[in-house]
């Protein structure tokens, strides 16, 4: 098995592709590691110690490393816990599969959130995806859009760039009556 790494703009995450998928459908967000109880595999990641993140998309991993931790002595030992991992059969996560989805949202409002969440799939997901992470709709309020910041993308520097410059441009010029969007913490 040979598992390719990739940098992302978060200097603290790297993407692992193992060559084979991850999650079937969706994301998985492990913020800590009492929070990978139900993922054999996130557990195995955190206990290589240095790790305060791990996240699942359909076919990578994102590993967040501790400030103090440094890429070059804690990559081998994530490497070979991914290995190991899809060597031993054991499930990704156990129970219930991953869900990663956009936040239900009722109101009046309905019609501009479908837009804002179809949005959202087709031009920015796919896009941060590809640097290790997600962005899913938390909640509209007020001309406010509320995203939910997961994997590379959760403390990445240039998070609040790609929100502002970005997703908030994307947004306001097909749907004028969004306003501003805003980060919100898990």
């Amino acid at each position: 098995m040979f598992i390719q790494t990739e940098s992302t703009p978060n200097p603290a995450t790297l993407k692992f592709l193992p060559g084979q998928t991850v999650l079937e459908l969706g994301t998985a967000d492990f913020p800590n590691a009492e929070a990978a109880a139900k993922s054999p595999l996130a557990r195995r990641i955190f206990a290589t110690g240095g790790v305060t993140g791990v996240f699942f998309g359909t076919d990578f991993v994102t590993v967040t490393k501790a400030e103090s931790a440094e890429w070059d002595h804690i990559k081998p030992a994530i490497l070979g816990a991914i290995m190991e991992h899809y060597q031993s059969g054991a499930a990704v996560i156990e129970g219930e599969g991953a869900a990663g989805g956009h936040a239900e949202h009722t109101g009046e409002d309905g019609d501009i959130v479908r837009q804002i969440k179809e949005l959202l799939d087709t031009r920015v997901r796919p896009a941060v995806a590809q640097d290790g992470g997600d962005i899913t709709f938390h909640g509209f309020d007020r001309g406010v859009v509320y995203l939910h910041m997961q994997g590379a993308c959760a403390g990445c520097p240039s998070s609040t760039l790609t929100l502002k410059m970005g997703i908030e441009n994307l947004l306001r010029h097909y749907i004028p009556e969004v306003l501003e969007v805003r980060p919100v913490a898990a």
